[in-house]
């Protein structure tokens, strides 16, 4: 209810024409019963303290901001951008922006530059020190061997370092692999994978693979790996840390993200409540910088690959009602977050109901004792299903092991099923303060194959179905069969031997009875026992 009442009050602020870019979406019911830490947004911490402008651009809502938070000029509206840090310990932002004065306002960020600004400091203030070409939208990455690529929409920016004067304008190929491609190819975001490699996921929801981030990048879903809600989805951002891969998605249109994790990468649960929505840039006061719109999200990730703090574009009022010269504008904006604890679950055995103790890991860091930091008696853990809402397992006993701390709970009521592949943990600590984290499980495979076919091929003649399969996964698989369908009747059926990483395999599966035409609309499902690893449609 209070982020509700927020959202009233900062339409108030702006007027009622917010009406036309704003929709508030339904929340389920069950959202009510969440607990704190169960929200993404529950990680979002106060901004640190700044500079407050006098006489500035902007609505009156966000009149106190820091302007030394992320970048923002008076003559500069600047949008999207995600940070890169250098060994000497320099931050590095590549942001795209337009003149403010521009003949369109905001509409002409069709005609944005990217910006090369540093910092010291991880939240700014950053300060433009070149342009790198036209493009908008920028996500810069690292590749393997250390080159910087920043891409835009339809293409990108290479260069060997990140303050690079010259930097080389190239375009990505892409391999449908006989998918629909969902919604265009705008708007990527990259997460890089063990191996070098690079998961992509594009503006509409699909998963894309690249062997070293510049070899095109092959499509292996045939449809959005975004929640099943309505929403009008867009800014989707990837990452992975050392356990897992997250992902967050905006409906622009209800101004509320969802948050999403996955162990591969192509197979994703939606976890309850908000992943951000508008108010979630607080001051250590409690002042609230109420931007209208926060979109084009990117996270800055520590050595465990762990997110450390969001940057978003961020806009005091409707797009089209920024004009040129008025006191409207955009920048960018750093919210740090919690990042979380380091978890591992101990029993070597897999968790199931009929489990009496389930023994957790806590691991010490830097600034972080657990044998004394944590409240213990407030720790919950299990399945988020059941963590989110206040239930899971209770402790029951602790352990110390060198710094780090065992807890050892009750496992009555952990909710853990055996597709479960990272449980989640919330308390406090002794002071109050939000603790989460996801735990390993020592019998997960956290690098698993990934099997995947291109459309069948019939041969009337030899009355056989070609197939080709693929594994993109980072391990080599175990023998699977493969079955392919049409509405509903088995077509052709047989096994697809182990295939290393990237190998590739040609199938010839006789056919079960023979057909008139070569083109018929199938479904291939690949399953290892009664597990589907994909199904997939071709019409």
């Amino acid at each position: 209810m209070k982020r509700l009442l927020a959202l009233g009050l900062l339409s108030l602020a702006l007027g009622t024409s917010v009406k036309a870019q704003v929709t508030e979406r339904a929340r389920p019911v069950e959202w009510e019963q969440l607990v704190p830490g169960a929200r993404f947004m529950d990680r979002f911490l106060p901004m640190p303290d700044g500079v407050k402008g006098q006489a500035i651009w902007g609505a009156d809502s966000v009149q106190n901001r820091y302007v030394d938070n992320g970048i923002e000029l008076p003559d500069v509206s600047f949008w999207g951008g995600n940070i890169l840090q250098t060994p000497d310990g320099k931050y590095h932002l590549y942001v795209c922006g337009w003149p403010e004065h521009s003949p369109k306002g905001h509409m002409f960020w069709g005609n944005s530059t990217i910006f090369h600004a540093v910092g010291d400091k991880l939240s700014g203030p950053y300060r433009v020190q070149n342009s790198i070409g036209k493009g908008h939208n920028p996500e810069a990455f690292r590749l393997a061997d250390g080159r910087v690529v920043v891409y835009v929409i339809d293409g990108y920016y290479i260069a060997d370092k990140e303050d690079s004067p010259v930097w080389m304008y190239q375009k990505f190929d892409f391999d449908a692999r006989d998918r629909k491609i969902i919604e265009g190819l705008s708007n990527l975001t990259f997460a890089r994978r063990p191996d070098g490699s690079y998961l992509m996921v594009c503006r509409g929801g699909g998963v894309w693979i690249s062997r070293d981030g510049l070899s095109a990048y092959q499509q292996l879903t045939d449809k959005r790996v975004y929640p099943d809600v309505e929403g009008q989805f867009e800014d989707p951002v990837v990452w992975r840390d050392s356990l897992q891969y997250h992902l967050i998605v905006n409906d622009w249109l209800g101004r509320i993200a969802f948050y999403q994790r996955s162990k591969d990468g192509v197979h994703w649960v939606t976890e309850q409540g908000e992943a951000y929505m508008p108010g979630v840039s607080v001051h250590r006061d409690g002042e609230v910088e109420y931007w209208f719109k926060y979109e084009r999200p990117k996270v800055f990730q520590d050595k465990e690959g762990r997110a450390v703090q969001m940057n978003f574009a961020v806009i005091d009022t409707l797009k089209w009602e920024d004009l040129p010269g008025d006191r409207h504008s955009s920048k960018n904006i750093c919210i740090p977050l919690n990042k979380g604890l380091l978890l591992s679950v101990l029993n070597e055995e897999p968790v199931t109901p009929a489990t009496k103790r389930i023994e957790v890991r806590i691991k010490a860091e830097a600034g972080f004792h657990p044998q004394t930091d944590v409240d213990v008696e407030s720790l919950r853990f299990g399945s988020y299903n059941e963590v989110n809402f206040g239930r899971g397992c209770k402790p029951v006993k602790t352990r110390k092991d060198g710094d780090d701390l065992i807890v050892v709970f009750n496992g009555k009521g952990s909710g853990i099923t055996s597709g479960e592949f990272a449980p989640k943990l919330i308390g406090r600590d002794v002071k109050g303060n939000l603790l989460y984290g996801y735990a390993r499980l020592p019998y997960v495979d956290y690098a698993p194959a990934l099997l995947s076919a291109r459309r069948p091929i019939y041969d009337k003649q030899q009355n056989v179905w070609k197939v080709q399969v693929e594994n993109f996964g980072l391990s080599a698989s175990q023998p699977t069969e493969i079955e392919i369908y049409s509405t509903d009747k088995s077509l052709a059926k047989g096994e697809v031997a182990a295939l290393a990483p990237y190998e590739k395999t040609e199938l010839s599966l006789p056919s079960i009875e023979a057909l008139a035409t070569d083109t018929v609309a199938c479904e291939v499902v690949i399953r290892s026992g009664e597990v589907e690893l994909e199904r997939v449609k071709f019409e």
